[in-house]
């Protein structure tokens, strides 16, 4: 077989087969076939695309290519949910103790943020002590022991797929459904769940810009997750503002305990419980609207605050930070960032709001670099909202580069006399 024929059979949008598929994940991930054959083809399914069938192949071969875990002896409440990424996104530290206190067994593989996106990894790390990285033996034991585990990937959950993702990276080949879907769905088929949620984010915050495109994807990672016999759904979300109030890694966990109180951001929390409801819904085999107030009931009882506090103490975290946040170490500067005239705030542009945050230290510009956990920003009003001149929009958390910052956010932010007509919309599938 060579991949010269495998090329130019995908150049003329013609179906791979399965060996075809194989060889080029094997070879692509232990080097035998090169860099400027992977990209080549990269850039075919690009344009040609893939049918489900071979979606369903790359992310079997991707999800063989490392390690996998077994919670089969956990039995089928097993579930994990995946956001595809987006900017005050604090639903994880919610929605999986809202699950676990329904009787889920809540096992989450989580990443780190990259870019002006956060990773629930980086913000539960500025938890003093809690440990992001538990052994398989360790992780399935926590979740058969008190229901509930978040962790960090292992460094071989489908090596294949870090080969081919550093390629797409600085191919111009990342918008691909197909390979999309199929990175994502490696890793949780990789993780082991009977039960998979996907919130799939759209708008100006998300990788993917419009509501169609994330349907389409959501369909696709479904498809894939069937395939192999999991329960698959997912939440097509909007994300042209930030979903928390807070973006930045202690100050999301600090909005996320309000929310545990009763306060927090309203999209936030609708989020949180959607996701749970779903997750347990999935799991239970129950229908998803009577499986919503049950998880809104856990929230507000407190059974899923103490889920996340002994989920914190499993991990070797300091659960005075939960009890009292006001522990946070405070970042060195404030700034607030003022309205300039009185309106509406009309549009806001997400992904510059994260980049702001991550120019204050909140997240990462390379791999390497290590966040500030007290940087972020903190909004006081929304998309939306009615302001006058001088309040105060938003304060910015930080050490360094506050004019950059500032900068960036008064082109992301809006206002006009005009109201916008804007609802937080998802839609289940």
């Amino acid at each position: 077989m060579r991949m010269y024929d495998i090329i130019e059979k995908k150049k003329r949008g013609a179906e791979l087969s399965e060996a075809e598929i194989r060889f080029f994940v094997r070879g692509a991930a232990d080097g035998t076939i090169p860099e400027y054959q992977t990209t080549a083809l990269l850039m075919a399914i690009y344009f040609k695309d893939m049918t489900d069938a071979e979606t369903y192949i790359l992310t079997r071969e991707m999800t063989a290519s490392g390690d996998t875990a077994d919670l089969s002896a956990l039995g089928d409440m097993t579930a994990d949910k995946h956001s595809t990424g987006g900017v005050g996104d604090t639903a994880t530290l919610i929605a999986v103790p809202i699950a676990a206190a329904l009787g889920v067994k809540a096992a989450k593989l989580s990443g780190r943020g990259l870019g002006f996106t956060g990773g629930t990894i980086d913000k539960l790390e500025s938890i003093p002590g809690f440990n992001t990285a538990l052994t398989a033996a360790e992780f399935t034991a926590q979740v058969r022991r008190i229901g509930i585990a978040v962790s960090g990937q292992t460094g071989n959950i489908a090596p294949a797929d870090k080969k081919l993702y550093a390629l797409r990276d600085v191919t111009a080949t990342v918008d691909s459904v197909p390979l999309i879907a199929s990175s994502i769905m490696s890793k949780k088929l990789a993780s082991g769940c009977k039960n998979i949620v996907l919130d799939v984010k759209y708008g100006s915050g998300a990788f993917m810009k419009t509501f169609d495109a994330a349907k389409a994807l959501a369909e696709k990672m479904i498809a894939i997750g069937k395939s192999a016999g999991r329960n698959t759904a997912a939440v097509v979300s909007e994300m042209d503002t930030p979903l928390g109030d807070a973006v930045g890694n202690s100050l999301e966990v600090r909005e996320a305990i309000r929310v545990f109180n009763g306060g927090g951001s309203r999209t936030l929390r609708e989020m949180s419980v959607v996701t749970a409801a779903l997750m347990y819904a999935l799991a239970a085999g129950k229908d998803f609207e009577e499986c919503r107030p049950l998880a809104e009931a856990a929230l507000n009882d407190g059974r899923a605050f103490e889920k996340l506090r002994e989920m914190i103490a499993a991990q070797s975290g300091d659960v005075s930070y939960i009890d009292r946040p006001e522990k946070f170490p405070t970042a060195k500067t404030v700034i607030e960032y003022k309205a300039e005239k009185s309106g509406y705030i009309f549009s806001t542009d997400c992904e510059k709001i994260g980049t702001a945050a991550m120019l204050l230290g909140a997240g990462r510009a390379a791999a390497g670099d290590k966040p500030d956990m007290s940087a972020g920003i903190v909004f006081n009003k929304k998309l939306g909202d009615t302001v006058e001149k001088g309040d105060v929009i938003a304060r910015l958390y930080t050490g360094r580069n506050y004019d950059e910052a500032l900068s960036m956010l008064d082109s992301a932010v809006k206002i006009s006399g005009e109201k916008p007509n804007y609802k937080f919309s998802y839609v289940i599938i």
